[in-house]
């Protein structure tokens, strides 16, 4: 019997690897540092999200561990060199989130474009002000996609359908790819300078770590307005603040921060800042597709020898 440690605790769309007899599954939510590093001991396989690290030295406590599952796309909270380095097998759902996030970016450029937020809470609290809350139309802005992958692409083909042209810099997309659905390759600092509004859809790593900073936001249009509903580290914060100020920055749109939860929540108490707590993939059919999938990458990597979704090396 295969014994499955798994650190969050919605069950739901896990039906195949739950009633499959092979397989023993332990539930811990979000176990501290130091029980994790006990109960890591005994597992063969590990199932994550985003909220609980696989760090270095979790990894060297799991005397039996072959398998590390993220239910979801990001692997940023998992030590992948150590990993590696120990023959354990890294894999995600890179596509089970993908409509639920484009969709969610959207709303947020939206919001921003007609200052829902802030006519809501002005409503609610009984105001009837207008005159206050005057918005500006998608049709015929330029959108700036730092990130073309899966997200990237259906935010860019609903956004088309707005009447926005669509700009993107990722340098690993083969352009003939991008012009099919309707979108233009550039340079960065040429999305930078063009885009009225800037959709990051990119992976964390060291190449995007902090990349929209002082000099990054210098280049773009004056009132450009910023979403991002990747990973929170690829632009940093203080640097933002200080655009948002100024006025550079004419609003903002963040489902993702630095530290989550915010260490510093001066961003999240700003006038033009729109913020959710890490939503974008948090939806009922997104959370059943990626753990249904994940539940069959598991059952056929230990029953079968399979592996899919892999993202490192393995033996």
């Amino acid at each position: 019997m295969y014994k499955i440690l798994m650190t969050y605790n919605n069950l739901e769309g896990l039906d195949s690897l739950f009633s499959n007899e092979e397989f023993k599954i332990d539930v811990y939510n979000k176990p501290s540092l130091e029980e994790f590093k006990k109960l890591i001991k005994d597992y063969e396989g590990l199932l994550i999200r985003s909220e609980v690290k696989v760090t270095a030295e979790i990894i060297e406590a799991a005397d039996r561990l072959k398998f590390i599952g993220r239910a979801g796309t990001g692997l940023d909270n998992v030590d992948k060199a150590m990993a590696t380095k120990r023959g354990i097998v890294i894999a995600n759902v890179p596509g089970g989130n993908t409509l639920s996030v484009a969709e969610h970016t959207i709303g947020l450029m939206l919001s921003l474009a007609r200052n829902i937020p802030e006519a809501y809470k002005s409503l609610k609290n009984k105001k009837w002000e207008r005159k206050n809350f005057v918005g500006t139309e998608l049709f015929g802005k330029i959108l700036g996609l730092i990130g073309l992958g899966r997200i990237g692409t259906e935010v860019a083909k609903r956004m088309s359908a707005f009447g926005m042209k669509v700009v993107a810099y990722d340098p690993f997309v083969d352009s003939n790819f991008a012009k099919r659905n309707g979108i233009e390759i550039k340079g960065i600092n040429e999305v930078y300078e063009e885009a009225d509004y800037i959709s990051i859809h990119s992976p964390l790593n060291d190449s995007t770590r902090g990349m929209i900073n002082a000099a990054a936001i210098k280049k773009m249009k004056d009132g450009v307005r910023i979403i991002n509903c990747a990973r929170g580290p690829i632009i940093n914060e203080k640097d933002l603040c200080y655009a948002v100020k100024s006025g550079k920055i004419k609003g903002v749109a963040l489902d993702v921060f630095m530290k989550e939860p915010p260490e510093d929540w001066t961003i999240v108490g700003m006038e033009n800042v729109i913020v959710t707590p890490h939503l974008a993939a948090s939806t009922k059919e997104a959370q059943i597709r990626i753990a249904k999938e994940m539940g069959e990458v598991i059952v056929d990597f230990f029953t079968r020898g399979i592996v899919r979704n892999a993202i490192n090396a393995h033996k």
